[in-house]
């Protein structure tokens, strides 16, 4: 079960393009924004960060068997995309804190893992509403992160933002990936 997740999970990594697991000493760059698509329709809109998380899960038919679930934030290059034409280092800054968003949700999501997970029984009894609730958690916060700053353009709550995402990803330290 173990090599078919493991196969499994490098599969999709070759199947659906080049994906960045997030690192804190490794912050994005315009390069990394490889799609041709974008949403120019939409004059608000200067670039597009693709980004979420993946995870494995190890388990057993026995009930009382530890689980082991392992999750990664990830930024996908193919389908991120930049206006070339408007791009700046501030707005690389507004990109990179949706992927620290997402790192933030899955510290989130491996607390309550460690919290409420332990066992294949445990999996089975409450992994999709965990998954459920933190995805749609994360949903949510990165549509208002978009909406209260303007897509960045509103510097003041930018920097609102800034800070309130680096104070949680710091009080959720100890779920970083080790």
């Amino acid at each position: 079960m173990k090599w078919i997740s493991l196969g499994l999970f490098l599969f999709t990594n070759i199947l659906f393009g080049q994906k960045i697991i997030w690192k804190e000493d490794r912050k994005l760059v315009w390069d990394n924004f490889k799609s041709a698509v974008s949403r120019k329709n939409n004059t608000d809109v200067i670039a597009y960060t693709h980004c979420g998380w993946e995870y494995s899960v190890v388990k057993s038919t026995n009930p009382k068997s530890p689980v082991k679930i392992e999750i990664a934030a990830i930024f996908n290059e193919d389908m991120s995309w930049k206006d070339a034409k408007r791009i700046n280092d501030y707005i690389l800054l507004h990109e990179q804190k949706h992927f620290d968003i997402a790192e933030l949700f899955v510290r989130k999501f491996r607390k309550e893992i460690a919290e409420k997970i332990k066992t294949s029984a445990d999996y089975n009894k409450n992994f999709n509403a965990v998954y459920s609730r933190i995805s749609n958690d994360y949903k949510k916060f990165q549509m208002s992160y978009d909406k209260i700053t303007e897509h960045g353009m509103n510097k003041e709550k930018q920097a609102e933002y800034n800070a309130l995402i680096a104070e949680e990803l710091d009080q959720l330290k100890s779920y970083k990936a080790s």
